[in-house]
C-alpha cells in the first residue's frame, strides 16, 4: 500500500532513501557567440560577444561604455557584462573608468604592425604546412564556417562575421596540433581590432575578403602549398590594409 501511495518525487534510490525533488529547469539565456569554440561559461561567452563587437569596431576606441548600457545592447544582465569587462581590462583591451564604466583602449599603428608581423610569422608557415599534413575530412569540416563568413559579409553582419572568422582561423590552426600556438594567435586577434571593418563592409569589399576563406580551403584540399601561402599572405594583408582603413594593403 505504501508503494502505491508514493509520488514521482518520492521514488526511492538504490539505497532505499527517497530522492529529493528535481530542481526546476534553469531559465534560458540569450544565445551568444563562442569564439573559436573554446569558452563555455556564460561569463566567458559574454566576454566573447564583447570581443566580437570590439574587433568589428562596433565599440569605438576612446568611448566609455557602462555595464548597464552594454547589457541592454546584448540582451543580458549587467553583472556578467561587468565581470566580462573586468576580464577584458586585465587583457588591456579596455580600461576601467571609476563610476562611469569602461573605456575602449586605442591601438597605435606601430602596435598593429607588430601584431600583424607576429601573426604572419606564425600563421603563414603553419597553414602552408597543413597543405601536406592536414586530414581532408578535417579541412572540409571547416567549410560551413567559411560559408558563414561569406553569408555574414553579404548581410553586413559584422558581429557574425568576426565570430565565424575567428572560429574558422583558430579551427584551422588547431589542425597543426599546437594548442599554445592557437592561444597566442587568439590573443593577437583580440588585440589587433579591425577598425576599418565597417567601412570595408559599406564599400562592398568585405565580400572579397570573406571569399578568400573558401579559396584557402580549396587550395589546402588541392595540396597546393604555394597557393595556400599566397592566399594567407594576401588575407593577412587586409589586417593592416583594407581592414585597418589603410590606403594600401601591406603585402
Amino acid at each position: 500500500m505504501a508503494a502505491a501511495r508514493r509520488t514521482s518525487s518520492q521514488t526511492p534510490t538504490a539505497s532505499g532513501v527517497p530522492a529529493a525533488p528535481a530542481a526546476p529547469p534553469a531559465a534560458p539565456q540569450p544565445a551568444l557567440p563562442v569564439l573559436g569554440g573554446r569558452r563555455s561559461s556564460y561569463r566567458e561567452r559574454v566576454a566573447d560577444a564583447l570581443r566580437a563587437a570590439l574587433i568589428a569596431g562596433e565599440l569605438l576606441p576612446g568611448e566609455v561604455y557602462s555595464a548597464p548600457t552594454l547589457a541592454a545592447r546584448f540582451g543580458v544582465s549587467a553583472t556578467p557584462v561587468r565581470e566580462a569587462m573586468l576580464d577584458l581590462a586585465k587583457e588591456g583591451v579596455v580600461a576601467a573608468v571609476p563610476n562611469k564604466g569602461f573605456r575602449v583602449t586605442d591601438v597605435s599603428d606601430r602596435q598593429l604592425d607588430e601584431y600583424t608581423h607576429v601573426r604572419a610569422l606564425i600563421e603563414i608557415p603553419t597553414v602552408a604546412a597543413l597543405a601536406t599534413s592536414a586530414d581532408p575530412v578535417s579541412l572540409e569540416a571547416l567549410r560551413p564556417a567559411a560559408r558563414e563568413i561569406v553569408t555574414a559579409a553579404v548581410a553586413g553582419d559584422l558581429i557574425a562575421y568576426v565570430e565565424a572568422d575567428t572560429r574558422f582561423h583558430l579551427g584551422l590552426l588547431a589542425l597543426a596540433g599546437n594548442a599554445h600556438l592557437v592561444e597566442v594567435v587568439r590573443e593577437l586577434r583580440d588585440r589587433a581590432r579591425l577598425y576599418g571593418l565597417t567601412a570595408l563592409s559599406a564599400s562592398g569589399r568585405l565580400l572579397a575578403s570573406a571569399e578568400e576563406h573558401l579559396e584557402l580551403l580549396d587550395a589546402l584540399l588541392a595540396r597546393d602549398e604555394p597557393a595556400v601561402r599566397e592566399v594567407m599572405t594576401r588575407h593577412l594583408g587586409h589586417v593592416r590594409g583594407l581592414w585597418a582603413g589603410g590606403a594600401q594593403e601591406h603585402r
